[in-house]
């Protein structure tokens, strides 16, 4: 099992946002924002910052998934 960004992606798009307005609104750096997007491990201050910003739950922005 592996986590997943996608629904992070997908709710930007529904906010109609770029991945730059949420690097500067949730105040979290261009690498974290690349990481996320290679759904690759990041610390629970980013998550809790993307959620804070973004107006939403963990569950809305990241889930498990299979691994191929």
């Amino acid at each position: 099992m592996a986590i997943s960004y996608k629904k992070l992606w997908k709710l930007l798009i529904d906010k109609d946002m770029k991945k730059k307005d949420l690097q500067q609104l949730a105040g979290i750096s261009a690498a974290s924002v690349t990481k996320l997007g290679k759904n690759e491990n990041v610390n629970t201050e980013i998550i809790e910052k993307i959620c804070v910003a973004l107006q939403c739950d963990v569950s809305d922005i990241m889930e498990m998934a299979d691994e191929d």
